[in-house]
């Protein structure tokens, strides 16, 4: 794989991160209509009482449709407080999330106007906790069908989909919190990685791509 089409993702599983260890060049969709239910606006982190899923609420486009680099977040709910709570609360206990918390932080205390803008800010932030330095764009245009030499994962990677869906994936169970009470969860949010695993996050990614 050299080059791959990603969806916006909010603090994406680690699926996506997988991919982008092991793709050189990514291209991220931004020109496509805003879907609900996606990872565009939600990701899915472990706490006490199993999966718990953080949503950023946006603004409905007034006609009902909207590509995603219009998407503008709304400031219903204080929800940035909400989720960083919810971070502290789930991983303050985890071996690396003071090592990285200062990072994240601000993104969680100042507002940022677009989802995609606020999308884009978290994963350069979380690539180079990672340090991965994959050459990544925005679309400037959507393509039903990219080139031939671009793996499509716009829907590959997907809330709806389990994770086993993705032949080239697969789930390396490695160290989390509140295994004692439920087990490995795969597949959950990077920062679910890299707070349990800290510069160790790497090597799963790595082992998470099907040869």
């Amino acid at each position: 794989m050299t080059n791959i089409i990603l969806p916006s993702a909010y603090l994406a599983p680690v699926q996506y991160y997988a991919y982008l260890y092991a793709c050189p060049e990514a291209q991220v969709e931004v020109c496509d209509n805003y879907a609900k239910q996606t990872y565009r606006n939600r990701c899915l982190v472990a706490g006490a009482n199993g999966v718990q899923a953080l949503t950023v609420p946006i603004i409905k486009p007034q006609n009902g449709k909207s590509q995603m680099r219009d998407i503008r977040i709304s400031d219903h709910g204080n929800w940035r407080h909400l989720h960083w709570n919810a971070l502290l609360s789930n991983y303050e206990r985890s071996p690396f999330f003071d090592y990285y918390a200062d990072d994240l932080r601000p993104f969680y205390e100042q507002p940022i106007e677009f989802l995609a803008d606020f999308n884009e800010g978290l994963q350069r932030t979380v690539l180079t906790a990672l340090d991965l330095e994959p050459r990544f764009v925005r679309t400037h245009a959507y393509k039903a069908t990219p080139d031939a030499d671009t793996l499509d994962l716009r829907q590959v990677i997907s809330p709806k989909h389990a994770a086993d869906h993705d032949p080239r994936f697969k789930s390396v169970p490695y160290y989390q919190v509140f295994a004692h009470k439920h087990g490995f969860l795969p597949n959950l949010s990077i920062l679910d990685l890299l707070f349990n695993m800290g510069p160790e996050a790497r090597l799963v990614l790595r082992d998470s791509i099907c040869k």
